[in-house]
């Protein structure tokens, strides 16, 4: 008696007769949704719109961090490199500021010490940022998104922490917000077109052509090369 696959059923039926093991599930989501939040909450602390601790830090390490991080190991099993380099950068990110916040920081004189520091580690992130912003063209429009708002971001924090400016500071941390939000949403698009098998939520063509196959829209938010 035939039977209807579920939406995505056919195409992992198929690679594990190929291969003998399932296809696995994308892991982009869950790594852009843990990049999201944390990125949220030590934003809206950057924009001085909350009055509490560094609620953000315990989320540095468990979401942001180890979560994206694992996100990262993943993508390396889908042959992704642009989603591993990029998940597992961002993971070691997360974890790495939590560690210097939690060990290094203590032990300032004085706070524009800390800014001092803090613009320098932002500075080597906007370094590497840059640069996947410029490959993120061969992505999607919703990951170029995500890069861009990043890119802004890091911008102002880097100038803010540099002259100990607060205003500047603050601005960072309001783009810092919409750059979540761009990211929670590439990250729910991926979680609802893995669903569907097919681009429910768009995430839009890559801006640049791959080689000289016309560029095409893709339910994936890192699609594989």
């Amino acid at each position: 008696m035939a039977t209807t696959l579920e939406p995505g059923r056919l195409e992992q039926e198929q690679s594990t007769r190929v291969t003998g093991l399932p296809t696995p599930a994308d892991p982009a989501p869950l790594g852009l949704a843990g990049f999201a939040l944390t990125t949220f909450l030590l934003s809206a602390k950057n924009a001085g719109w909350t009055n509490g601790t560094d609620a953000w830090l315990g989320y540095a390490f468990a979401y942001g961090g180890l979560v994206q991080l694992l996100a990262g190991m993943w993508e390396f099993r889908n042959r992704n490199v642009f989603g591993a380099t990029a998940f597992s950068t961002y993971g070691g990110f997360w974890i790495g500021l939590g560690l210097y916040v939690k060990l290094v920081a203590p032990t300032a004189q004085n706070g524009s010490q800390v800014d001092n520091d803090l613009a320098w580690i932002l500075l080597a992130f906007l370094l590497f940022n840059t640069y996947m912003l410029l490959w993120s063209l061969w992505v999607n429009w919703a990951v170029f998104g995500v890069f861009l708002t990043l890119e802004v971001t890091e911008v102002l924090l880097v100038i803010g922490f540099f002259n100990g400016t607060t205003n500047i500071v603050k601005a960072g941390g309001i783009v810092g917000v919409i750059t979540a939000i761009v990211a929670w949403y590439t990250s729910s698009a991926g979680v609802i077109n893995g669903m569907v098998g097919r681009p429910f939520a768009p995430v839009g063509r890559p801006i640049v052509r791959v080689g000289s196959r016309p560029a095409v829209a893709s339910s994936d938010p890192f699609p594989r090369s």
